[in-house]
């Protein structure tokens, strides 16, 4: 590998742990927020399908949810994107260049997928069972390939190996699609989606139509937990898939090879099977917290498995400090403040839907 074609880093205002914590705490937030958003298209697209009453009233409160949990899923991205950047951002900013003609497509895709969620929760009733499902499959579409290229930036950033194909593709078209990592890696993403997908479902049917419908609540809740469930247990295929893709040195460091990295991989297993039988069980609330412990434990890993190829060419270790506190302190009494605000967001919106009898 030609070492000359990775860029020096940056300076960077504080010590590196600092923006590693930010970025595992406020990673999993954004997965939570995709994964509800991806999902949940898919089941409500799938109860329009069946065109019965009941798997069409669902498919409605999906469809009002969609364009909010979009909102939530882009603006969760902000930080961690933000944090990676400051990290790694000679090799981020390298393999966007290197894909930049899709890179430069991700917004204006995410533009016309937030209009079409948009008209498929205002147009739901109007535009029929046809149009509605034909607009749901453009949106998800749109967020599959938002995805894909997302999986393709965030490999090639850790396989600096790959940097050189600049030469052969110059114009920004270089994509890793073709490694042998990216398709379980990818497929492990989306089939996860669908799982947190379903489970955002039963809690959009435990919290939000409870009071309302009880009927459509159960129905909800049900539905929900059993998609979580199957979808959990196909997903441990794709995550053995993926892992047996991955390098031989890095897969060993969950094998005994680095203590805290097996521990959190054992954790991650045993959660998968807590987490397999609350949602069996029914049991909402119980594989609501394991789920999201596990997501939490998933990043992690997933730190662990790009410090570790990024290994041979850089460490965390070596970015030279600029101290400069203020950036990190207004970041800090940023957050806290929006994290204020969405909450009072959610309970007005909540109060505002109850209202308008809508949930």
């Amino acid at each position: 590998m030609n070492t000359l074609l990775i860029p020096a880093p940056d300076t960077i205002p504080a010590a590196w742990g600092w923006f590693q914590f930010f970025l595992l705490v406020t990673f999993p937030l954004h997965l939570l927020a995709m994964n509800a958003m991806l999902g949940g298209l898919v089941i409500g697209i799938g109860l329009q399908v069946t065109n019965k009453p009941l798997a069409n009233a669902l498919s409605h409160k999906i469809a009002i949810a969609l364009p909010l949990v979009i909102a939530f899923a882009v603006n969760f991205g902000v930080a961690p994107l933000l944090f990676l950047q400051v990290l790694y951002g000679h090799f981020v900013y390298t393999s966007s260049i290197l894909m930049g003609t899709f890179w430069l497509l991700v917004i204006p895709m995410l533009i016309i997928a937030y209009y079409g969620a948009y008209l498929y929760d205002f147009k739901y009733q109007a535009l029929g069972k046809t149009k509605g499902i034909l607009i749901g499959l453009v949106v998800l579409l749109l967020l599959l390939v938002i995805g894909y290229f997302f999986s393709n930036n965030m490999l090639m950033m850790s396989k600096p190996e790959v940097f050189e194909n600049y030469f052969a593709h110059r114009g920004g078209s270089f994509l890793v699609s073709g490694e042998v990592e990216f398709m379980p890696r990818y497929l492990h993403m989306i089939i996860g989606a669908l799982a947190i997908g379903g489970l955002s479902v039963a809690v959009l049917g435990r919290l939000s139509l409870g009071k309302d419908d009880a009927e459509l609540s159960n129905f909800a809740q049900d539905l929900g937990l059993r998609v979580f469930s199957w979808i959990t247990l196909l997903n441990v295929l794709a995550g053995i898939w993926y892992l047996l893709s991955i390098k031989r040195e890095t897969m060993r460091i969950f094998m005994g090879g680095d203590l805290l990295a097996t521990i959190a991989f054992c954790l991650a297993l045993f959660l998968v099977v807590c987490v397999l039988f609350t949602g069996f069980t029914k049991r909402l609330y119980a594989t609501v917290a394991g789920a999201i412990t596990l997501l939490y434990l998933m990043s992690f890993m997933r730190a662990w498995v790009r410090s570790d190829y990024l290994g041979s060419v850089f460490s965390l270790d070596t970015l030279t400090v600029s101290t400069q506190w203020s950036p990190l302190i207004f970041f800090v009494i940023t957050l806290v403040m929006g994290v204020g605000v969405i909450a009072w967001m959610f309970r007005a919106v909540a109060r505002e839907r109850a209202t308008q009898n809508e949930w």
